[in-house]
């Protein structure tokens, strides 16, 4: 009976030293997988060390290993989908190269998928290793999305997950540029299931995620995955030029029907001032948000590749 193809998906960016460690690691964990083959598919996210050559190495040795080196640095959620795209596999599982996503885990993965489960996701409950900054901002985010978006983002939800081939079929369907991967197949539906999960602390290299990057991200897919921001901006100019409307004809009859009685003397020019700065303030940062939209129509609907390959060994 012909064995089940596992693929598993490695977004890489300068991550040199780690790439030998997470082989040997999943290699030791497929001795616990007897019943299934396997793929791991290395995907270069435009890594300026070593990266290239140690994952070509590893493939010369062992023709299960696939290799794309993209032409740049498209961000890990294209890379994964560049990933996903080259997949053969009953089953694809998305995991980062720096250990961080425990190989360990998969088992368990597999275990939920062959038990029913379409889609099997990862839940961090601790990540150690991590300063206090970025799990506030995490804490935030997800509390964030939560509101504004539909598509049900879980606290500790990662890009480490099982998908089933149908998911994986369905997920190339999807071109937005700008995208999460998370909240992607969290749109797509399916049945779920879950695997909880410490994620241990980075033996080498540095996150190549910085605050400034993950804010960007944040807000891209606040962006892209939600309305909310626009009809905020909408709504909070509506409610201030209420407010401002009615503000304005209290300090009109104070000072002038009711001659000032409660001594406020309030100029006009001051109060003109304060107006117009209120109210431009407003409306720069409604057209700021308009703008992050517009842009994210433009890079849309500019029907550029989602990602160029440069080169890549033992895909078909």
């Amino acid at each position: 009976m012909k064995k089940k193809l596992i693929s598993i998906v490695i977004p890489v960016c300068n991550e040199e030293q780690n790439i030998p460690l997470i082989y040997r690691a999943l290699k030791d964990v497929w001795a616990k997988l007897p019943k299934y083959d396997y793929e791991f598919i290395f995907v270069n996210d435009g890594s300026k060390d070593g990266s290239g050559r140690a994952v070509e190495a590893l493939a010369v040795v062992d023709k299960n290993i696939k290799y794309m080196e993209l032409s740049r640095n498209f961000g890990q959620d294209i890379a994964n989908s560049a990933g996903i795209d080259a997949a053969k596999g009953d089953a694809v599982v998305m995991m980062d190269a720096d250990l961080q996503h425990p190989p360990e885990i998969v088992p368990k993965m597999v275990e939920k998928w062959e038990q029913g489960g379409e889609v099997v996701t990862g839940i961090r409950t601790y990540n150690h290793g991590v300063g206090f900054v970025r799990k506030i901002g995490s804490w935030f985010f997800y509390k964030i999305m939560q509101v504004i978006s539909d598509k049900n983002l879980i606290p500790g939800q990662t890009d480490f997950c099982l998908i089933d081939r149908t998911v994986a079929d369905a997920f190339t369907n999807f071109s937005e540029h700008r995208r999460l991967t998370r909240s992607l197949i969290n749109w797509l539906g399916f049945r779920r299931a879950f695997v909880e999960f410490e994620a241990p602390a980075r033996l080498h290299g540095e996150s190549n995620y910085s605050h400034l990057k993950l804010v960007r991200q944040a807000i891209n897919s606040f962006v892209s995955n939600s309305l909310v921001p626009l009809r905020l901006a909408g709504r909070l100019g509506f409610i201030i030029t209420l407010f401002s409307g009615l503000l304005g004809l209290v300090v009109f009859f104070e000072r002038y029907i009711f001659g000032d009685e409660l001594g406020w003397h309030v100029s006009g020019s001051a109060q003109l001032a304060i107006i117009n700065v209120f109210l431009i303030g407003i409306v720069l940062m409604a057209l700021g948000i308009i703008a992050l939209y517009i842009a994210n129509i433009h890079i849309e609907v500019s029907g550029r590749p989602l990602y160029v390959v440069r080169k890549q060994m033992n895909i078909e």
